[in-house]
């Protein structure tokens, strides 16, 4: 069966995150994305992990439905059991920053995890957990919880907590993970990259590459994803990872990784971002004023590259890079995505085709017409790549343009005399 993931979110109680960031909002938030297995995030976190005991009950193996929801479990939210934690510390005469996805089978392991980091430090503090602990160390404590345990590295490529990134990461998964590399399956790429950017780098076409939302709002899940042809369980998804199968692991859904935050160089206080020549021009600092830029992912990939830009190896899993459901309605009509325009838009839209990703994937474009022109002409625009995106850098979002400004004038003409 067709299965939509997202193993990468956080809970209400971590750190500048939504407060319906909750289980009820979240099964249905995952309904209206079209999300059939969701991560409950943050399980490190006690009052959360009490939440997800009292809340949740078993279904298929390693998968959790929430307890009020009686009859046919078919077409219900599934809870995968997954949490963030942020290794900070000294390795090799630097600084360390590397954040790591962890996947447990099930509560059992949880408790295992959960009751040897409150040793290491205040699980209680943030629904992401900032641990002294050598990411080694972590993956060692993890797996020694349970065999059928998970450790992925988080936004494989992000400047300031991640395995490869510029300010505090490695140059190989076999530096940072020593002993462990061998159990590291798979990275995930990051809003700010993409598998095409990744496979340049040979840890990366070691690995499976994953793709997941690391959303801190509900409207934010599935904004990348993963997508499987497989058995609804823990073990079977588990599985079409490890093995890189794409006939059981389909695609992931990306972002256009220029839209990510951290995808050139730049200073965000200066206002400057610059492309990885310019950086270079510059010597890595800020021409305005002289201190040095946060160099971003795609600087970071030329760095530890060996092979050159276009690369695919073979057996990949592909990916599909897509724009939110809001912004493309945004873009079709002309105003901004939190508008009320847009929500009664997106609102009927979602009546009428079932889902966001059901809409951006699969509805054909004939009968998205006829549901609403302007919408159908912006998705055909996202699924053939032809937008335009000025790249995020430090920190800021990249914004994306479907439409030149000169056909943003046609269709304001047009919608005049439509309406």
């Amino acid at each position: 069966m067709r299965i939509i993931a997202d193993f990468h979110i956080h809970s209400k109680y971590s750190r500048a995150t939504s407060k319906s960031m909750d289980l009820e909002h979240l099964d249905e938030a995952a309904k209206v994305k079209g999300i059939s297995v969701i991560s409950t995030g943050d399980f490190t976190h006690p009052l959360w992990f009490k939440e997800l005991k009292d809340n949740l009950r078993p279904s298929e193996p390693g998968l959790y439905v929430l307890k009020a929801r009686k009859g046919d479990l078919k077409g219900t939210t599934r809870f995968i059991l997954t949490t963030e934690i942020s290794c900070i510390y000294s390795k090799n005469g630097r600084v360390r920053k590397v954040h790591a996805v962890i996947f447990a089978p099930d509560l059992s392991a949880v408790e295992k995890i959960n009751s040897r980091l409150s040793a290491i430090g205040n699980l209680k503090a943030d629904g992401r957990p900032i641990l002294g602990l050598d990411v080694k160390e972590l993956a060692a404590i993890v797996l020694d919880a349970s065999h059928d345990c998970f450790v992925v590295p988080a936004h494989l490529m992000t400047p300031w907590f991640s395995l490869f990134g510029s300010k505090s990461g490695f140059d190989s998964l076999e530096e940072c993970f020593e002993e462990y590399s061998p159990y590291i399956f798979a990275g995930e790429t990051g809003l700010s990259a993409d598998p095409a950017m990744l496979w340049r780098m040979p840890d990366s076409r070691r690995i499976a590459l994953i793709s997941c939302s690391d959303a801190h709002s509900a409207e934010k899940i599935g904004r990348e994803a993963c997508v499987f042809d497989a058995e609804l369980s823990y073990p079977a998804i588990i599985d079409a990872i490890k093995s890189k199968d794409s006939k059981k692991f389909l695609f992931t859904i990306e972002f256009f990784p220029e839209e990510g935050k951290y995808h050139y160089d730049g200073h965000r206080a200066c206002g400057v971002r610059l492309s990885p020549v310019e950086t270079r021009k510059y010597h890595g600092i800020c021409p305005v004023c002289g201190r040095p830029l946060t160099v971003g992912v795609l600087s970071r990939v030329e760095e530890l590259a060996d092979r050159p830009e276009g690369f695919a190896p073979d057996n990949v899993v592909p990916y599909k890079s897509l724009v939110p459901l809001r912004e493309v309605i945004s873009a079709s009509l002309g105003v901004g995505p939190a508008s009320k325009q847009v929500a009664r838009v997106y609102d009927n839209l979602i009546k009428k085709f079932g889902s966001e990703l059901n809409i951006l994937l699969d509805i054909p474009l004939e009968e998205l017409k006829q549901a609403d022109h302007f919408a159908s002409r912006a998705v055909e625009r996202m699924r053939s790549g032809k937008i335009m995106v000025e790249p995020g850098y430090d920190g800021v979002y990249g914004r994306v343009n479907i439409f030149s400004d000169e056909e943003k004038k046609d269709f304001r003409a047009s919608q005049r005399q439509l309406f």
